[in-house]
């Protein structure tokens, strides 16, 4: 995916300058001799156009709504003043939400991405809350209009999933997503308890961008392992009979990755060579965040002091947030994907700590 123009509030004049180069390399005849060279550039046309589009819409109906008010005015017309404050609010949120989306402006931030979730201790009950987790990125993903692409996927013995890892394939799908990663945390009455105990269960959600032709990551194939298996899991049409599942072991950083989403066992390999990109690139950003110890110490304990939000289920309602504080009792809500008012806050928050590093 091409460069993030998700915002309304950008350098103009760059903007305008990059959109006519884009029109010009997309009038080539010779582009689609590279299909996935025309398809990146395609999409960054798009976004980019659609964000200009916006922010000439936005500046218009300003000015419309200045002239309405100015006329309303002169005729002592205040029904009219007051439905045009009204509309000036809400183009005022619109703007709020647009300069929020302004900061991802990180060179992956609008990729797709990978996102991996991956039961803690507890067996059944951590295996049933990673896939809830699951379940909630799925729902947040069809909301916002992402395509799915499943990847790998482990049951757990008794229910739920020890892991699984999906793509998520949208504009700023990793730009978004990118402050999820961490430990998650569920309170609730156990419904695999006969006893009806309260129980506190852990998953770890890791998210990786997708890595496109902008973006240089260098493997040596002497530094990897490469197993083939058979598929297994809740993969339905996806699971045969041959080893066509491939996992790949990068030797130096000890990072594993899986696919088995296809029965090819090419496609797979492709696949999983794509995640550990995405994986050594995600450890490279975190390196130059001087935050990989910390990361790798929180990768290796999915449990207490590593978390970042919790759920409550019993014996109140609330889901916290415990970098940024932002809360709410529409626990239900959450799980079915009502996600935004977290990421908004975490990706102001990162912002700032961005901000404050370059201030340094």
């Amino acid at each position: 995916m091409g460069s993030s123009y998700s915002g309304g509030i950008f350098d103009w004049e760059p903007a305008l300058l990059k959109l006519d180069e884009l029109n010009s390399l997309i009038e080539d005849p010779k582009l689609w001799d590279d299909t996935e060279r025309a398809q990146n550039l395609m999409r960054e046309r798009t976004q980019l156009a659609d964000a200009v589009d916006r922010q000439r819409a936005m500046e218009q109906r300003l000015q419309d709504a200045i002239s309405l008010t100015e006329m309303a005015e002169e005729e002592g017309d205040d029904a009219t003043v007051r439905e045009i404050v009204a509309d000036l609010e809400d183009l005022k949120a619109q703007i709020e939400k647009l300069q929020l989306q302004s900061l991802l402006s990180g060179e992956a931030d609008g990729n797709d991405c990978f996102l991996e979730v991956n039961a803690g201790a507890g067996g059944t009950e951590s295996c049933d809350w990673a896939e809830m987790l699951l379940r909630m990125y799925l729902r947040w993903a069809e909301q916002h209009g992402c395509k799915i692409e499943w990847v790998e996927e482990s049951e757990g013995e008794g229910a739920g999933i020890k892991s699984a890892t999906i793509k998520i394939i949208g504009p700023n799908a990793y730009g978004w997503l990118k402050t999820e990663a961490g430990v998650h945390r569920l309170v609730r009455i156990s419904p695999f308890d006969s006893q009806a105990r309260r129980h506190t269960s852990f998953a770890s959600v890791w998210v990786f961008p997708v890595i496109d032709d902008r973006i240089e990551v260098t493997i040596d194939e002497k530094d990897l392992k490469i197993d083939t298996y058979r598929a297994s899991g809740a993969g339905g049409q996806h699971v045969n009979r041959t080893d066509s599942a491939v996992r790949i072991t990068h030797m130096p950083t000890g990072i594993v990755v899986a696919c088995q989403n296809d029965r090819s066992q090419h496609r797979n390999r492709a696949q999983a060579m794509d995640m550990l990109r995405a994986r050594l690139y995600e450890r490279e950003l975190q390196i130059r965040r001087a935050e990989s110890d910390a990361i790798e110490a929180t990768k290796t304990d999915i449990g207490w002091g590593h978390q970042i939000r919790s759920y409550v289920l019993h014996p109140y309602k609330m889901v916290k947030d415990l970098r940024t504080s932002v809360e709410t009792s529409d626990t239900q809500g959450v799980l079915d994907g009502d996600l935004d008012r977290f990421l908004e806050a975490s990706l102001a928050l990162d912002a700032g700590s961005k901000r404050v590093e370059e201030d340094a």
